[in-house]
């Protein structure tokens, strides 16, 4: 299957467009704060992915719904099942609410019991596509296990960035698998600004 369904890039901030290979983090012109958005060929997309490829598929998993992922390369998916988590019909919440049709979706089955597992995987995704050896964030709890843990089932680094008032039992988590962490004596926001200065530093450790 060929996988380039996506078309380029496109900064939340300022606009600005970008070939996929033109940048490798955020807009250029708005720095961190240029999140981008991934443009998609779903002209492209609609030929491979539809009710006729979904019936025929058996991967019951967040992989499933491949074409609508920016991955270049599927061998660099990992190990670990993410997605494809159960629903439940929550009836007496319908009641209190309400709502005639309302499903609870348990993400507590992903393999940190956490929702974040889903962007974590496509993380780890790309830094493999990247060739990177390191990842590294900054999180108060389950974004920093999910992507400790995805980067641990396929072997790269992390360096975890968490506010010295993270739960003990979360930093445990991570360094069951094997983060480095740092805990950063102020606020989340500081926390964040210092993995952002590790990204351009290497992760030296120099914190």
């Amino acid at each position: 299957m060929d996988m380039s369904y996506v078309k380029k890039l496109k900064c939340l901030l300022c606009g600005t467009e970008y070939d996929l290979n033109e940048v490798k983090y955020n807009c250029s012109k708005c720095g961190d704060e240029g999140v981008l958005e991934i443009i998609y060929d779903y002209s492209k997309i609609k030929n491979d992915f539809n009710r006729e490829s979904l019936k025929k598929n058996k991967e019951f998993s967040m992989w499933r719904y491949l074409p609508l992922l920016p991955v270049d390369d599927p061998a660099k998916i990992g190990p670990l099942k993410v997605g494809w988590t159960p629903l439940y019909e929550a009836k007496r919440i319908r009641e209190d609410l309400g709502m005639s049709n309302l499903w609870i979706k348990d993400d507590g089955r992903n393999p940190t019991a956490s929702l974040k597992d889903r962007p974590s995987a496509i993380a780890i995704v790309k830094a493999r596509e990247l060739g990177e050896k390191i990842v590294t964030c900054a999180s108060t709890g389950n974004a920093a296990s999910s992507l400790a843990g995805a980067a641990a089932s396929v072997g790269l680094k992390s360096y975890i960035f968490v506010p010295q008032t993270a739960p003990s039992a979360k930093i445990a988590q991570l360094l069951v698998f094997g983060s480095t962490v740092f805990a950063v004596r102020g606020t989340y926001d500081e926390a964040f600004d210092l993995s952002i200065e590790a990204k351009k530093d290497g992760c030296s450790g120099n914190y």
